[in-house]
């Protein structure tokens, strides 16, 4: 299963998708703001226009990427801003990993069925690692 890299920005994650297209080409596969999203996510109104997720393809690779809602808890540093995300096989393997790599470390976001079509969840594992799990769920239409 692939091993993709996601990056947080501030504010500027268009611009740097941009950016990076220009570097290396590929394709938006994905690009949603966070008015596309539900609205209970508890995101201000006027971050509305910010990336909730991007997607481009590189090659065999894809690259991830989003804005942090300006109410989010955590500052946006150097180091907390890139995320290794890796898509299991089944929920079962989800399980597995997501146990495996938070244990010692720190779940962000707990395993949950998420409203793009996938059982999804955060955590940084003990060396500082920060890891997302994303299995797309049978028969949903999701994006990564």
């Amino acid at each position: 299963m692939p091993l993709n890299v996601y990056l947080t920005f501030e504010d500027n994650c268009r611009e740097a998708f941009d950016f990076y297209r220009s570097v290396f080409g590929g394709e938006y596969l994905i690009v949603q703001t966070f008015a596309d999203g539900p609205g209970d996510m508890g995101v201000p109104e006027s971050d509305g226009d910010r990336i909730m997720h991007a997607t481009i393809s590189l090659g065999d690779s894809i690259l991830m990427g989003s804005d942090t809602p300006s109410n989010y808890p955590q500052a946006l540093t150097p180091g907390n801003n890139v995320s290794l995300s890796y898509t299991p096989a089944s929920r079962e393997e989800t399980d597995e990993i997501f146990g495996k790599l938070s244990e010692g470390g720190t779940v962000n976001m707990p395993l949950a069925d998420m409203f793009w079509g996938a059982y999804f969840g955060s955590c940084t594992d003990k060396f500082g690692i920060h890891w997302q799990l994303n299995f797309e769920l049978p028969g949903e239409q999701g994006s990564d």
